[in-house]
């Protein structure tokens, strides 16, 4: 039984019935209609419940259906939220990088790439090797340049960050 059906949070019943309606009233193909279910049923299993297994299903069974370029970048982008949570880093920047190739204004993505590639110079400080931990940095300035870029006055810890370390041009 999809997901959809058997929520019981009010708030994603009400997502559901909003979306239903949607589904109904826009020109759609059955298969955008049966993709968008599984991208829905992703992120209510993930967000609301935290259940990352089926979730990823979900997401994969979204971007078998899923044709436009657009659409799957969201997938994609929840995919990696999912590993990024799993704390599987290298899969989740492979999955960002993967949506962005299909839609480069995606600010979250930069983020979270960056807060991966800072958490990465954090551990490399802590085992000893600045060298290593100061390229992790530059990585992460890099990515929240781009992620401030597309949405200024947004990230603003990580615009004092690049201000603070002298990296913000």
């Amino acid at each position: 039984m999809p997901r959809s059906r058997i929520n019981g949070n009010f708030i994603d019943k009400t997502f559901s019935i909003v979306a239903n309606i949607l589904l109904q009233i826009i020109p759609t193909t059955s298969g955008e209609k049966e993709a968008f279910t599984y991208y829905r049923d992703g992120v209510m299993s993930a967000q609301s419940e935290g259940n990352y297994a089926e979730a990823l299903q979900n997401y994969y069974e979204a971007m078998r259906l899923e044709i436009d370029p657009y659409d799957r970048s969201y997938i994609l982008y929840n995919i990696g939220l999912i590993h990024t949570s799993n704390g599987e880093h290298t899969k989740a920047l492979e999955y960002y990088f993967r949506a962005l190739e299909r839609n480069p204004f995606l600010p979250q993505a930069f983020n979270n790439m960056a807060v991966i590639c800072h958490y990465r110079g954090e551990q490399a400080i802590l085992q000893g090797d600045s060298e290593i931990a100061e390229a992790w940095f530059d990585q992460a300035a890099e990515y929240w340049k781009q992620a401030i870029a597309l949405t200024p006055g947004n990230y603003i810890e990580a615009h004092n960050w690049l201000k603070i370390t002298r990296r913000f041009e």
